[in-house]
């Protein structure tokens, strides 16, 4: 990891551009993915849930498998944790606040979609808890799951095509593909993973420049800033959608990017290097999660539908979350950040 910090107004900046960077890059990514595969007749089941699933988490991704490569394990799983308390407790907080009406959900594809989120958090929470490490083998069991989610949402869709549904990525990608040649498209791609990569790097280096010299914990930024900022793409989608009574496929996308931000992003860290964590941080940030998921989950599966009530719990929630990590977490001015 490069020892290289930076004051702190000027890490707030390139933390801000590299957040703007990754939500642009990430747009020309999925753009240019879907147009190319469309241009090889990929079938439309793959680039629905597959290609668009990994494209749209690409910030996630990158922000989190670059903080592992460099030793950062509270950075690369406080990332994926705090992206999955941020989707629900804000995203999905404003969804319901902002939707026309309430938004009816249930369904096989969402009942199978929340079992399987369910699954990875508390087996990922299990392996973190059992010796504070999430090692290389573990990770690989989350991505067995992630492949198993895939596998099995590919299957499914194929057998119940009526219930087809684009998701909201998908159906913007179309049209920011549109028109656009086979050269074009590539090299859109190519400049949208290298800004990705490239500004992944700047928001770790920048974060971690914030938590030092600020004397927060990495795992509290990741878990704050970060999260929130790998986590604005959606947050927008999301909030765009709810607004236009699109409010269902804005909650199948949230739950999708949850079980990724686990299963795939927090798998694949730790499979390029094992991260280890204080017990403190694993035994805040994961029952936090769980307490958000399970409000979420539980009142859709007994409701059946997003009210503005359970906006005000999931953002009442997230509130609680961020005031008590203050609590526990608090600022060691001249101290150095671990």
């Amino acid at each position: 990891m490069h020892d290289l910090t930076f004051p702190v107004w000027q890490a707030a900046i390139m933390l801000a551009l590299g957040f703007y960077l990754l939500a642009k890059s990430s747009t020309w990514l999925v753009d240019a993915a879907v147009g190319i595969a469309e241009r090889f007749n990929v079938p439309k089941l793959l680039i629905g849930i597959v290609l668009v699933g990994l494209a749209t988490t690409a910030p996630e991704f990158a922000v989190s498998v670059l903080a592992a490569l460099q030793g950062k394990a509270e950075m690369a799983l406080g990332n994926a944790v705090g992206s999955v308390i941020v989707d629900d407790g804000v995203a999905l907080a404003l969804v319901a606040l902002m939707a026309t009406a309430p938004v009816v959900v249930g369904g096989r594809t969402f009942k199978t979609a929340a079992f399987f989120l369910i699954l990875v958090d508390i087996v990922c929470f299990a392996l973190v808890a059992w010796d504070g490490t999430l090692s290389r083998g573990e990770g690989v069991i989350l991505l067995t799951i992630f492949f198993a989610y895939m596998g099995y949402a590919i299957y499914d869709r194929k057998k119940h095509p009526e219930a087809d549904a684009e998701s909201l990525e998908l159906e913007e990608a179309k049209q920011g593909a549109a028109g656009k040649g086979m050269v074009t498209l590539v090299v859109i791609f190519l400049l949208g993973l290298t800004v990705i990569i490239g500004s992944s790097e700047v928001v770790v280096l920048s974060a971690i420049s914030i938590a030092k010299a600020a004397g927060i914990p990495e795992a509290v930024i990741a878990m704050t800033l970060v999260a929130i900022g790998t986590s604005l793409p959606e947050i927008a989608t999301c909030v765009t959608a709810a607004r236009k009574g699109h409010g269902a496929l804005a909650i199948g996308d949230i739950i999708g990017a949850d079980i990724l931000n686990i299963a795939w992003i927090a798998g694949a860290s730790a499979t390029v290097n094992p991260l280890t964590l204080q017990f403190k941080e694993i035994y805040f940030m994961f029952p936090a999660m769980l307490v958000i998921v399970f409000t979420m989950l539980g009142w859709l599966l007994v409701k059946k539908k997003m009210t503005k009530t359970l906006g005000v719990i999931l953002l009442t929630e997230y509130v609680i979350y961020f005031v008590m990590m203050i609590v526990l977490f608090p600022p060691q001015l001249g101290g150095a950040a671990h």
